[in-house]
């Protein structure tokens, strides 16, 4: 482990922190002032740096800037005198990772430094890990075959069929097949033939000529067209209408087909993918899907199995959602603990690996801890549909809208979704009175027309929760929030949006 850096003009702290750190077998290196810090930067990095404020020759809060152009995750905690605290409370927006009040206890300040250096091991391994992560993920048997089936196939152009539930990630198969072919340099180009209306279906397909109908006033390319060269990725292709399927029997057949309103036959050198949800053997005995086509897709079959089929894979997908969704929203990455986490893999997910996804995007906005316990989980995991009788005030989360794409960031609405504090189902409080008082206060509001209800009662009741935290234990936001069970960012970021610094 790399040492832990302490910066401070004052020999005193600096013998202090170095003696209870050598005890806890933390390695320390010791600098009197930030020019000193910011010239060993340039051939070693620490694990934690612990920084005063206000020393000869520079600032930490200066220091703190100039550390994170640097090494953005590096965890750094000012200290700093009681005078100093609307320094330090400002230090969070250059991305500190705590403030430690001076005089400080020992056995706390030790464990500050603790945490900030488990934080930082977590994230230099979780950096690891996203670093190596591959474009799938999946340990069970399963998926493991389709692996297998795409490295034998990475040296072929043959077609190939995927078929699988609904969200099980039959793109990212898709994807994958055209990542490892001889085509790879080429473009992948993916269409869903069920999203397209049948009237422009064509048209998207193969293109049209200038004024091949109205609207057509220009040439434009197909799909075929755009993926010469590369792959043409057709999917859901068991709700292709019966008549264009014979069109591109024919092109699949001889590599030639002809633009909407165009007399000169076009070709491309395009290998297929199609995918469906469908069983295609029974679409044929139904007579709406064309039996010569389906053999002509049919040369190579992929079955994606569906997430229940493979749960020794949910613990590492959800994992990695959390990551994803942190990442994209700009939040630190929140973890699960083990109860949560088995809930998370008992789950059937009829949604699939899209479904999974959403859950954590869900969890990423919603979940009012860094660490998600059972109670944060939605509804539909806790089976929160079947209690009764209901609370007088209860909402329901609706289901996460299913993107097209299992890659896509989901489509979350915050706003339409409970608020954890809020949810009378999950925590039963031991007296109704607050209840009926909050549903007094809903329904004048309502009747009055008065809008943003939810916004208003619900910055009330945050603000009041941390204000009365804050007092039992004497302004310390680290304690409260510890006894709020929310993280320390958390609660510095809700105290600067409900204005509770005035």
């Amino acid at each position: 482990m790399k040492p832990i850096w302490i910066v401070d003009d004052d020999q005193s702290i600096r013998f202090v922190l170095e003696k209870a750190l050598a005890r806890e077998d933390l390695p320390v290196r010791s600098f009197t002032n930030p020019r000193d810090v910011l010239a060993a930067l340039d051939d070693d990095e620490p694990q934690v740096l612990v920084s005063d404020i206000r020393m000869p020759g520079g600032s930490g809060i200066d220091l703190l800037a100039q550390v994170k152009e640097r090494h953005p995750g590096l965890p750094v905690i000012i200290m700093t005198a009681f005078s100093d605290l609307d320094s330090a409370v400002s230090a969070f927006q250059g991305g500190a990772f705590e403030y430690l009040p001076k005089p400080f206890d020992l056995p706390k300040a030790v464990e500050l430094i603790r945490r900030a250096v488990d934080e930082s091991l977590r994230e230099e391994v979780r950096d690891e890990r996203l670093a190596q992560m591959p474009e799938m993920l999946g340990q069970a048997p399963a998926m493991q075959d389709v692996f297998r089936a795409i490295g034998r196939l990475s040296q072929s152009n043959v077609t190939v069929l995927i078929t699988g539930e609904s969200g099980s990630g039959k793109e990212l198969v898709a994807r994958a097949l055209h990542k490892h072919s001889p085509r790879a340099s080429g473009p992948f180009v993916a269409i869903n033939t069920a999203a397209i209306p049948k009237d422009l279906l064509e048209s998207e397909l193969f293109g049209h000529e200038r004024g091949a109908f109205t609207g057509a006033q220009t040439t434009r390319r197909g799909r075929f067209e755009q993926a010469d060269g590369g792959t043409l990725f057709l999917d859901e292709i068991g709700d292709m209408p019966f008549d264009l399927q014979t069109r591109l029997l024919r092109v699949l057949s001889d590599g030639q087909f002809y633009r909407v309103g165009g007399h000169n036959p076009m070709r491309a050198n395009v290998r297929v993918i199609a995918a469906t949800h469908q069983n295609l053997e029974d679409r044929v005995k139904q007579g709406v899907f064309r039996e010569d086509l389906f053999h002509r897709l049919n040369v190579i079959r992929l079955r994606l199995p569906p997430l229940r089929e493979r749960r020794e894979d949910i613990a590492s997908l959800a994992r990695f959602f959390l990551q994803k969704s942190a990442k994209e929203l700009g939040v630190e990455a929140k973890r699960i603990s083990d109860s949560a986490l088995a809930r998370l893999v008992s789950f059937d997910y009829p949604g699939n690996v899209r479904q999974l996804e959403n859950v954590c995007h869900w969890l990423t906005v919603m979940a009012p801890a860094q660490v998600i316990e059972d109670k944060d989980l939605p509804p539909e995991l806790l089976g929160e549909a079947t209690l009764s009788p209901k609370p007088p005030v209860s909402v329901t989360p609706p289901q996460m809208p299913a993107p097209d794409v299992p890659g896509t960031t989901p489509g979350v609405d915050p706003t339409a979704a409970v608020h954890p504090v809020l949810d009378a189902t999950a925590r039963p409080a031991a007296t109704g009175d607050w209840l009926k008082d909050l549903e007094r206060e809903a329904r004048q509001l309502l009747d009055a027309g008065q809008p943003d209800v939810w916004d208003t009662l619900t910055r009330r009741f945050e603000a009041q929760l941390i204000h009365t935290a804050l007092e039992l234990t004497r302004g310390r936001r680290i304690e409260a929030a510890q006894k709020l069970g929310i993280g320390r960012n958390t609660i510095t970021r809700k105290i600067q949006e409900l204005g509770l610094d005035d």
